[in-house]
């Protein structure tokens, strides 16, 4: 029998702490002109994807973050129809929207295509092929370049890597007035994004949610624990004229069933308002 090989992982989450996956073997890597992509077999996440050093992306625990990250603005919008991810290269999101029959298009705006050959080579149980549904179009190209141009859009999603490097320029107040530029905000438009850690980054979670407080009148953070990242993951939803905390599990429930937004493993209408609620020194890093 041939041996396998044992390949320890570190997930960095600090200057001073961090996290561990075994892996089995690496299946992939691939030097973009942006980043180091790889991926490896793991017992504990399946296929895992890291960039740069760092994990993006598992077949095991991806529903905590695509479904908490995509379905808290989309089932609160009355009738979602034009979304734009800017990254999300791996097409996890794209898949969780597209489960809406009243979304027409999604456009996907990724940086590196070969984030999207990677995904499509070896990630089909996170996509499920969406990179070829009708309704997605992809663009490649840069995030910012593309929301200078003018655009009608009822959800934008930030699925992007931490604020570092090319991604840093999308986390700033100024990008997000050009988000907001692109929202139907009359219909409901929100901005959803992910802003960290609140225990291990709670400079970047309270400078998101100040940054963002600059451009829109409601943003509103909520927290999961996400497995591969080994930590408390922050998320936020910005809008105008949309409300995540004003609808009930209730109506969450039964929006899920009337949409037939089906093969979730964990998001619901109870989860939707346990997750919003804050703890205390959450709540003292919003308040400053």
């Amino acid at each position: 029998m041939k041996r396998k090989s044992n390949i320890r992982l570190d997930e960095r989450i600090s200057n001073g702490a961090g996290v561990y996956f075994n892996a089995t073997a690496k299946i992939a890597s691939v030097q973009s002109p942006y980043q180091l992509i790889e991926v490896f077999d793991t017992p504990d996440l399946g296929k895992l994807m890291r960039i740069d050093g760092c994990n993006m992306l598992s077949e095991r625990d991806e529903f905590f973050y695509h479904e908490n990250f995509v379905h808290f603005a989309a089932i609160t919008h009355p009738d979602p129809k034009s979304v734009l991810i800017i990254g999300g290269g791996d097409g996890g999101s794209a898949e969780e929207l597209l489960k809406y029959p009243s979304i027409a298009s999604v456009v996907l705006c990724e940086l590196d295509q070969a984030v999207i050959e990677v995904a499509q080579a070896h990630f089909q149980s996170v996509h499920h092929d969406v990179f070829a549904h009708p309704k997605l179009d992809v663009h490649i190209g840069d995030g910012v370049e593309y929301m200078r141009a003018a655009h009608s859009f009822d959800l934008i999603y930030l699925d992007l890597t931490d604020p570092v490097g090319s991604a840093e320029a999308l986390y700033t107040p100024h990008f997000y007035a050009d988000c907001k530029r692109a929202l139907n905000s009359h219909d409901g438009g929100a901005l959803t994004l992910h802003i960290g850690s609140p225990f291990s980054h709670p400079a970047r979670v309270k400078t998101s949610i100040e940054n963002l407080r600059q451009v829109f009148k409601t943003v509103t953070p909520y927290f999961v624990h996400i497995p591969a990242y080994g930590a408390t993951w922050g998320f936020a939803v910005a809008s105008d004229a949309l409300n995540i905390i004003n609808i009930s599990a209730a109506e969450i429930n039964a929006r899920l069933k009337q949409r037939a937004i089906t093969d979730r493993q964990f998001y619901n209408g109870e989860i939707h308002h346990a997750l919003l609620a804050l703890p205390e020194y959450v709540r003292h890093l919003m308040d400053g």
